[in-house]
């Protein structure tokens, strides 16, 4: 994979960087302005993380441990931590409140949730441009998709362990290559006439779809931030199946139904899979770890923010969304 092409000062300091073969401080002002909504930021974060995955091409892998690099991201990540504490912070005092034990509060945490429904509108009403525009913007994440949590196995112990481990073992394809949820999506992309090569869009895709598979990285990557990572993957997991269901009726709809497979596979996976994250990972966390719950109520909390904000977009770009308010069709 070729390196991105930058989109401001702090993205291209750090190509300008990773294109050096000398190792370089990248040093360079991030500004002061909200991260997760900062192309720049987050395409730069971005890079620096995939230093940790399948890397680029003519970078030399020993870049990944490069000091002035990992400053770096360390500096965008503060800002980025920074940002969804404070735009959580109702959100997991409120939680915190109930007296909910903690895989029933994912649950209901989730089930809660009253974001625009972007699966609605594409089960609906969406157009098959519509749909392809929403398969790009997903593919920078999906198609990686469970690689960031694979990061959190060897930070948990017991029955934690052994419930992330069952989730990525059919994350992973359950033994069948061809059934890898990565594949999937590549073929689910590739049905719908689009670019199906790992990162063909991170230079198209929007700040917030960046900031998307940036935030699993960063939960991932950081052992302070494991209870926070498994309760991200719980929310991913217990809000998957039904739009799951419905996005796979819109492309159905729209003479996409080859596309379908990926979907179809999630409606059944994730509605197990929900329940083995919330009860067998988070539940055993907090047993072995009682400090854990207001963290893995954080993770949750970040994910339904940023999928919230990451729909409302698209719904906005699609003319859907005014900022005054949803249609009634959009809200159900």
């Amino acid at each position: 994979m070729q390196l991105p092409h930058p989109c401001g000062p702090v993205s291209r300091r750090v190509v300008d960087c990773l294109s050096r073969p000398a190792f370089a401080t990248p040093e360079v002002a991030l500004g002061d302005g909200p991260a997760l909504g900062d192309r720049d930021l987050q395409l730069a974060l971005w890079t620096l993380y995939e230093l940790s995955y399948r890397g680029f091409d003519d970078v030399d892998p020993r870049r990944e441990w490069d000091i002035g690099l990992i400053a770096l991201r360390s500096q965008i990540e503060d800002r980025v931590e920074s940002e969804l504490r404070a735009a959580t912070r109702q959100r997991v005092t409120a939680a915190l409140a109930r007296e909910d034990d903690i895989a029933a509060l994912v649950l209901a945490l989730v089930q809660q949730d009253d974001a625009p429904s972007l699966s609605s509108y594409l089960r609906r009403t969406a157009t098959r441009e519509q749909m392809q525009d929403f398969l790009r913007e997903r593919s920078v994440q999906q198609l990686k998709e469970s690689d960031p949590q694979a990061f959190l196995v060897p930070r948990l112990s017991g029955a934690a362990k052994v419930a992330l481990a069952e989730l990525q073992y059919d994350e992973f394809g359950a033994g069948q290559p061809e059934r890898l949820h990565q594949s999937m999506y590549a073929r689910t992309l590739a049905a719908a006439g689009l670019d199906h090569s790992y990162g063909a869009y991170v230079n198209d895709v929007s700040a917030l779809s960046l900031a998307s598979a940036n935030l699993m990285s960063m939960l991932a990557l950081h052992r302070r931030l494991v209870f926070a990572g498994a309760g991200h993957f719980a929310a991913f997991e217990a809000s998957s199946s039904v739009p799951s269901r419905r996005i796979a009726a819109g492309l159905e709809r729209v003479g996409l139904a080859e596309a379908a497979d990926y979907f179809h596979e999630h409606v059944e996976a994730d509605a197990v899979h929900e329940q083995v994250a919330a009860r067998d990972l988070c539940g055993p966390l907090v047993q072995e770890h009682p400090s854990a719950f207001g963290e893995i109520v954080f993770g949750v909390a970040c994910a339904l923010h940023l999928d919230a904000l990451s729909s409302a977009e698209l719904l906005a770009r699609w003319g859907v969304l005014p900022e005054t308010g949803v249609t009634d069709e959009v809200a159900s």
